[in-house]
């Protein structure tokens, strides 16, 4: 396979809402440059991008899919993503690592749901963006609404270079008004007439060509000198002033689309070529602390690994971008993240399932390679003449997460490898070993997102597994003071066991007086892990408990607090002051006394009105007006307290506060009555006190439970 120079590659990312065509629109777009010799359609499960077994099932993109294609001596490395807000750190990784974004719109819809939240990680990393309206030949189809659309989301950037001639069911036309020439495509599509445009166009297309000149123009002071000058500006001109412009994330050219009858799709891949900015023309990637790497040829080889997946009988493949140098076929580079040399075996460009060996790549390239034993996403790797690690991807929070077991226990010890497998594969899904809740939790994007995950382990892994509804990490604390004491005596035969331990308990918050009740000999403050503190005082004189016997009594306290006596919940930010007791001086020991702490903390906490704590979150949403009713009924419904309204580009955001024991259900409430257009963000913010029924309830709960161990 010919290897190609940096300025003669172009990367192009296939963004769009799930059904925008983009999987359709890789296959017309490899057919029309001959690398393919049949288009395969979603429908009959054939084409090169949507190859798993998964999104054959599901009937849309799971994974985002490397292609490439070569057209008129460039060649255009594509990455076709999904367009569901679940595999969003699929696109996430994809808009990363190209250079220019393709934005499919369905000329039916406008601007869906899908689209408006990945042009938030465009707008993030400011890439030049194309935008294709797809579907003319649909029977609703609306050119002008959908540019609308996409200028009230995207602003004035949005350039019309194109426009629909009778679009809808009988579309076979496109006005291009860079080239001011009326494509003509035939009933099949393929190669279109080239004519001039028709008497009854005119008008419009030289209103728009005239836009789309002072669009060129404004982008560059010499361009707009000469337009001054002349009044217009040439095809080359016109060009120099839209990449200027696509750099600056100034304009954002619109083109017209019939992917699945191959109708623009050439006249698409030729601006890309001669417009759309190659990796040398980019601001240059950065290492963690802030340095630039240069797309250089001739500077030190560096490429940065952005996905991982693992195939079945083939292993691990390793999906990367070539950032500086050149990377050859048995070149050895270092990976400092991973402590390790690795070996490029094998290089490969990737086009879906098929791969397809070369000997090297250049700077600016993407490409792939197999088995490589310590370097997963986010790792860099570069030969000896370069130091550092490039900046990683930032993948968005997790929204929704469920317990997971397994059905046989004989899979236990395997189900924890396969989760670390498929969190490799997908950064997005992380999975937390509980052991406080004693539950494995799975944190997703989505319902789907897990679903599928769920359909992973399955069918490719052959493990059936359970979901369930993940605990709540409740914790338990008291609200007023209280006193106790408990002795511990046991006789046996021989030496025995005895202690006795008085202390007092109260509430604990920041800024307290000390205590004054009893005289202090000692403090120790303990920041549990939990969150929240403890506070021990040794107010012991006289030697009633010899000093070293108070570790024991602390220790009990502490096992006490791992599982509190209300819920079985962490115990949080209580005093505890020993002031008196006994012991034995034959039958005293440190289990004596950890036994009376533990027992006399118990005491005395069922007496200082004790108070059950849930976590609650910060939540936002983010919606059209007109959906500002159901999510605040949704919202209030759910226990949670509205503590802001706000508007932002057209949308009202709504913060409030909820309960994390609601927030999963709520989620998914939110995304239904919003058809999915919600933008939804999650944020712990503290931990609150549990209504008076619902901790009644839990800890009747708890008792029955602990009487039926």
């Amino acid at each position: 396979m010919k290897a190609y120079d940096e300025k003669h590659i172009k990367n192009i990312v296939l963004l769009g809402a799930a059904k925008s065509g983009k999987t359709t629109l890789c296959e017309t777009m490899l057919f029309e440059a001959g690398i393919t010799h049949k288009r395969g359609t979603v429908e009959e499960k054939n084409t090169l991008s949507d190859y798993h077994e998964v999104e054959h099932e599901r009937g849309n993109s799971v994974y985002a899919t490397c292609l490439h294609t070569e057209w008129r001596d460039y060649k255009i490395n594509i990455i076709d993503t999904p367009g569901l807000e679940d595999f969003i750190g699929e696109v996430i990784a994809a808009i990363r690592v190209c250079d220019t974004a393709l934005l499919l719109l369905h000329a039916q819809y406008g601007v869906e749901v899908g689209t408006e939240l990945i042009w938030d990680y465009v707008d993030t990393y400011k890439k030049p963006t194309m935008l294709a309206v797809n579907h003319l030949d649909a029977e609703q189809a609306n050119f002008n609404k959908a540019v609308e659309d996409a200028r009230r989301i995207l602003g004035s950037a949005v350039t019309v270079m194109q426009y629909p001639v009778n679009q809808g069911i009988g579309f076979n036309g496109i006005i291009d008004l860079l080239k001011m020439t009326y494509y003509k495509f035939p009933e099949a599509g393929g190669k279109p007439e080239k004519l001039p445009i028709p008497e009854s166009e005119k008008e419009r297309a030289e209103q728009l060509h005239n836009e789309l000149v002072e669009k060129a123009a404004e982008n560059d002071e010499q361009l707009m000198e000469l337009y001054f000058e002349k009044g217009n500006l040439d095809e080359d001109e016109l060009r120099k002033g839209l990449k200027i412009g696509m750099l600056k994330h100034d304009v954002f050219p619109v083109f017209c689309l019939s992917a699945v009858n191959n109708m623009g799709s050439g006249r698409l891949m030729g601006f890309i070529d001669n417009v759309a900015p190659s990796a040398i023309e980019m601001p240059p990637e950065r290492t963690e602390d802030g340095r630039e790497v240069p797309c250089d040829p001739a500077g030190p080889a560096c490429l940065f690994v952005f996905k991982t997946l693992l195939e079945t009988h083939i292993g691990r493949l390793s999906f990367f971008k070539v950032l500086s140098g050149e990377v050859r076929q048995g070149a050895e580079l270092i990976n400092e993240k991973g402590n390790t040399t690795e070996r490029l075996g094998q290089l490969f460009i990737a086009d879906g399932r098929n791969r397809n060996p070369i000997d090297r790549l250049r700077s600016g390239d993407i490409g792939c390679t197999l088995k490589l034993k310590n370097t997963f996403t986010n790792h860099t790797l570069c030969d000896k003449n370069f130091k550092g690690q490039i900046a990683p991807i930032k993948y968005p929070p997790p929204k929704v997460r469920v317990a997971i077991e397994t059905k046989s226990k004989s899979d236990d010890e395997k189900l924890g490898e396969v989760l670390s497998e498929i969190h490799m594969e997908d950064p997005t899904l992380e999975i937390e070993y509980n052991r406080e809740l004693k539950q494995i939790i799975l944190h997703g994007q989505g319902d789907l997102h897990l679903l599928v995950t769920k359909w992973r382990l399955e069918n490719i892994y052959k493990m059936e597994v359970d979901y369930l509804t993940a605990k709540i990490p409740y914790r338990e604390t008291i609200q007023k003071p209280a006193m106790s004491s408990y002795r511990h005596k046991k006789q046996s035969g021989g030496a025995g066991q005895f202690g006795e331990v008085f202390m007092k308990i109260e509430p604990y918050f920041e800024g307290m007086p000390p205590f004054k009740e009893f005289t202090v000999r000692d403090t120790e403050e303990i920041a549990l892990d939990w969150g929240g503190k403890l506070v021990f005082n040794n107010c012991i004189v006289g030697g009633a408990i010899d000093s070293r016997f108070l570790p024991s009594i602390l220790k009990g306290v502490m096992e006490r607090m791992q599982e509190g006596p209300l819920t079985g919940s962490y115990v949080r930010d209580v005093r505890v002051s020993v002031y008196d007791g006994k012991m034995h001086p034959v039958d005293s020991n440190d289990i004596s006394f950890k036994i009376a702490g533990m027992m006399a903390f118990r005491e005395a906490f069922h007496q200082a009105a004790p108070q059950l704590l849930e976590p609650v979150f910060d939540l936002e949403a983010t919606a059209p007006d007109v959906m500002m009713g159901d999510i605040m009924s949704e919202l209030q419904s759910r226990r949670s307290v509205i503590t802001g309204m706000d508007s932002l580009n057209g949308y009202q955001v709504i913060k409030a506060r909820t309960p994390q024991v609601e927030l999963d259900k709520l989620i998914a409430a939110l995304r239904n009555v919003t058809q999915g257009k919600a933008k939804i963000k999650a944020v712990f913010a503290e931990y609150a006190p549990v209504p008076p029924e619902l901790q009644r309830k839990l800890s009747e709960d708890y008792k029955k439970t602990e009487e039926s161990v």
